[in-house]
């Protein structure tokens, strides 16, 4: 049993680079281009609002259930899978509106504080967190 649950982490992690990787191709977003330039003066990509929001909710939905497979697996517990979803939809649901203002705003408030919000917003960032929080909380009891 101990070897399918570390099989399913890895298809976790795995499903995690897959979305990172494939990010071009299956995800709608014009500012992927804009920030992988890292260069402030090219001009603000045209989009569709409507798009760019179901581009990045499809993504974050991705990213949960991965995260919630890594997190399952990796420490068998149920209540915790549920802490650590609602945590990830926490961070999703504070810094997604902020990027989206971020965007209406034309990144005129910051194109570093920008780009930072959109790595909350795509990336899974708040599992680096929650794993050793976890894991931490599994040794001391």
């Amino acid at each position: 049993m101990k070897i399918l649950s570390w099989f399913l982490v890895i298809v976790g992690v795995f499903g995690l680079v897959s979305v990172r990787a494939l990010e071009d191709q299956i995800f709608y977003d014009p500012f992927l281009n804009y920030f992988h330039e890292a260069n402030k003066n090219i001009p603000f990509p045209p989009f569709e609002w409507g798009k760019l929001i179901i581009g990045y909710l499809f993504r974050f939905v991705l990213n949960l259930i991965f995260s919630c497979l890594i997190i399952h697996f990796w420490f068998k517990n149920k209540q915790w899978t549920i802490q650590g979803m609602i945590l990830i939809t926490i961070i999703f649901l504070i810094t997604f509106p902020i990027y989206l203002y971020c965007i209406n705003d034309r990144f005129d408030i910051g194109y570093l504080f920008s780009f930072y919000m959109r790595r909350f917003v795509i990336q899974p960032l708040i599992l680096l967190l929650i794993i050793p929080m976890f894991y931490y909380r599994k040794k001391i009891e």
